[in-house]
């Protein structure tokens, strides 16, 4: 009996030690919500008062009858005694998970998407025969149109890097290499205008000068926890002694002849780490001097050729520099969006100084690592085994479509285009290639939009190829990658309520006015002028 006795009032001491009123925890909730914990708080408190009244009054009565009872009753009591402990400790430890999850997630930020009547994407409706038209429509431009604009920007951009490498000094200047075409018209998915190409262009230093680079996910690295898949530029190859000859950091001039060095000996080029772009007194590359360099660089190299084109190119401002505007005398607009890139040795990885779509770049001396070469390598392993006519492009259209006529109407919130894009690559490594067939357009669109709505919920989107273990082999993406911890893309809203808040109405309002938005893309037509109409619309 002295064995319940003491059982019992362990079991109360752990209900007064795990009470949250007395140990709060770190992760307290904001002041508006306190009312509400702690009424539940008191009702749990209550109800461990009466249980301990009761389990009094059983001990009470008990012992009054001990005397009475038989060995076999105390073991038979002892048994009992042990249930009902553990029955308790259980319930206050289920009581205690429910309030620590009310305070790690705040109660108005779960509000903010689960409001009563709110439309989600399970009660959204959507027409099949309206969805049919959009992806019948975006085809048809994608397959009469995109390719003729790619065509032409890719025989442009040669010809325009041909002039740009001309303007360089092959010695004293950065070497530039071919663009590579990434984004939405390389990868077939492009839906609205201005049709706009995104094309990277690799640069490096002159011998004998190299990149080294410090990633994020290195072992000896230092940087910030909000600078995850970032990662820093060193500029390698600069003289440490200021001893010797100068005929290598000086222009000595055509008549000047070095006597230290015969008219054969080929002396290498000394530079400054001011003169490689590197920002002052350190060794870093910085984005600044990038984008300066580059912006100058390209207007000279447009200005050789400007003569053999028919056609008005206006460049953007210096924070989007090789920002281009196409305008031809009908009046269609191209955009082109040529981005000075580093590539990381040994991979097809590239540190991007900007992406236009973003909302917000990190400062210097910090770079983004773009996977989107091998994003495009992983679209191009699902085409071959999804079914022929797959609508996953068709979903992307269509969620990217809402999300650009919605921000024209609230304006801009945290969600891009490319959290849209990775929310559909997490689906296409989850689920069955036969899933994604042209019949299953609404369902797999509602998979996206719930899979957005549920990370906007947890605050969390981690990155569709950074330490993903679903990703096939064939991508080849590079070890360091497939080893590093997964990104949270979405982890700037834990700390912008304001932003968060913003685009949680930007959803909401996108899902409210999807019908009616994808119903005036896609008008009814008569079958003679829907190829006309197609063109003129988009």
């Amino acid at each position: 009996m002295q064995g319940a006795i003491a059982r019992v009032c362990m079991v109360v001491t752990a209900a007064i030690l795990n009470h949250p009123l007395l140990f709060p925890q770190e992760n307290t909730t904001p002041p508006e919500q306190e009312d509400e914990v702690i009424a539940r708080m008191r009702e749990h408190q209550e109800r461990l008062e009466m249980e301990q009244a009761r389990l009094e009054n059983e001990l009470s009565q008990l012992d009054s009858k001990q005397e009475e009872q038989s060995s076999s009753e105390e073991g038979y009591s002892w048994y009992l005694w042990s249930t009902v402990s553990f029955v308790i400790f259980f319930t206050i430890e289920m009581c205690r998970v429910n309030l620590s999850d009310t305070e790690i997630r705040p109660v108005e930020d779960e509000d903010l998407l689960s409001e009563s009547g709110a439309i989600t994407p399970r009660t959204m409706v959507l027409d099949k025969v309206v969805l049919s038209n959009f992806c019948d429509k975006s085809n048809y431009t994608s397959s009469h149109e995109n390719w003729r604009v790619r065509e032409f920007v890719e025989g442009f951009a040669d010809d325009l890097l041909e002039s740009l490498r001309s303007v360089c000094d092959g010695e004293a200047d950065m070497e530039v290499g071919d663009f590579v075409g990434i984004g939405s018209m390389f990868e077939s998915w492009k839906v609205c205008k201005p049709l706009t190409c995104d094309l990277i262009v690799p640069f490096s230093p002159p011998d004998p000068y190299s990149f080294q680079f410090d990633l994020w996910c290195s072992p000896s690295c230092d940087m910030p926890p909000d600078m995850q898949g970032c990662g820093k530029i060193k500029v390698d190859g600069f003289r440490e002694d200021k001893e010797g000859c100068l005929c290598g950091s000086a222009n000595l001039g055509e008549d000047m002849l070095c006597l230290l060095h015969g008219g054969e000996d080929t002396v290498q080029v000394e530079h400054s780490p001011e003169e490689l772009l590197c920002s002052r007194n350190t060794h870093l590359l910085t984005k600044d001097q990038v984008m300066k360099w580059f912006q100058i660089t390209l207007t000279k190299a447009w200005g050789r050729i400007s003569h053999k084109y028919d056609f008005e190119v206006t460049f953007g401002h210096l924070d989007a520099a090789g920002a281009l505007k196409i305008r031809f005398r009908s009046w269609k607009v191209i955009v082109m969006n040529i981005i000075p890139v580093v590539q990381l040795e040994g991979t097809d990885a590239y540190f991007v100084p900007h992406f236009p779509s973003d909302y917000d770049s990190p400062p210097d001396p910090y770079w983004t690592l773009s996977l989107a070469v091998y994003e495009r390598s992983l679209l191009k392993h699902f085409a071959k085994r999804l079914p022929q006519n797959s609508c996953h492009l068709h979903c992307l259209q269509i969620v990217t479509f809402l999300h650009r006529k919605q921000t024209v109407l609230t304006g801009k919130s945290a969600l891009t285009n490319y959290h849209l894009k990775t929310a559909l690559l997490h689906l296409l490594l989850s689920k069955r290639p036969s899933v994604w067939g042209i019949e299953d357009t609404e369902q797999r669109l509602r998979d996206v939009l719930s899979f957005l709505q549920r990370s906007l919920h947890e605050k969390r989107l981690h990155h569709a190829l950074i330490g993903n273990s679903q990703v096939p082999e064939e991508v080849q993406l590079p070890e360091v990658i497939c080893k590093a911890e997964p990104i949270n893309l979405f982890r700037s809203l834990f700390l912008q309520r304001e932003l968060y808040a913003a685009t949680v109405r930007h959803f909401k309002e996108m899902l409210r006015n999807a019908p009616v938005l994808i119903q005036e893309f896609t008008p009814p037509l008569s079958n003679g002028g829907l190829h006309h109409r197609l063109e003129e619309r988009l």
